[in-house]
């Protein structure tokens, strides 16, 4: 009995891995990644070249605990996390380092980044009553809905753990009407990147 359940367990994976192969998903996923990094490099290069030639990491951040409120920063990385995420997340995390406490506003920017997504499902889902607005999002994210109809969940687990937009990938999920339960749950992962960001960066600029 065990044998078969085990045995219709593999089936189900190889049938799934076989789905993925034949939609083009691992290929997709090869090309998103390869289209993140360079974006990513460029800024970590960026980050290093004014570290060192412009003015202290470590100083730049005690500037801006110093300067501007935690709540300004929150609410700043919340809106950049709801529209497409167009600041680096990386930089908020290293700050989270710099002030009173690392972990809680680690866990609040991880919150925040997880709410962001939330935001844009509903973005997407908000576009259906609006033709004029769901009409030119669908011709400018025909490739990501149709990504998002064949793979669904696992495209919004896959968006929540790696450097690629999780924001578009929430927004697409809520064009199609993927339900929500769903994409709050594989939407989790979004911790997880965030605890793993967290101990790398900390390890840096402490």
């Amino acid at each position: 009995m065990g044998s078969q359940s085990g045995t219709k367990k593999k089936n189900r994976l190889q049938l799934l891995h076989q789905y993925y192969v034949y939609t083009g998903f691992y290929t997709f996923l090869k090309d998103a990644l390869k289209k993140a990094l360079p974006p990513i490099l460029l800024v970590v290069a960026a980050i290093v070249l004014i570290h060192f030639f412009v003015i202290d990491l470590n100083t730049a951040l005690q500037y801006v605990i110093d300067n501007y409120s935690n709540l300004l920063v929150l609410t700043l990385f919340f809106v950049s996390e709801s529209i497409l995420g167009i600041i680096p997340p990386e930089l908020f995390i290293a700050w989270s380092d710099k002030t009173s406490n690392p972990i809680l506003y680690l866990t609040l920017i991880a919150i925040l980044s997880y709410a962001g997504g939330a935001v844009s499902y509903f973005t997407g889902r908000a576009t259906l009553k609006i033709p004029s607005v769901h009409n030119y999002l669908e011709v400018k994210m025909e490739k990501h809905l149709k990504n998002a109809r064949k793979w669904g969940g696992f495209l919004i687990l896959v968006g929540a753990l790696l450097p690629l937009p999780f924001a578009v990938a929430s927004l697409a999920a809520g064009m199609i009407r993927f339900e929500f339960k769903y994409w709050a749950l594989f939407g989790l992962a979004r911790f997880v990147r965030y605890a793993i960001y967290g101990a790398a960066i900390f390890s840096l600029v402490s």
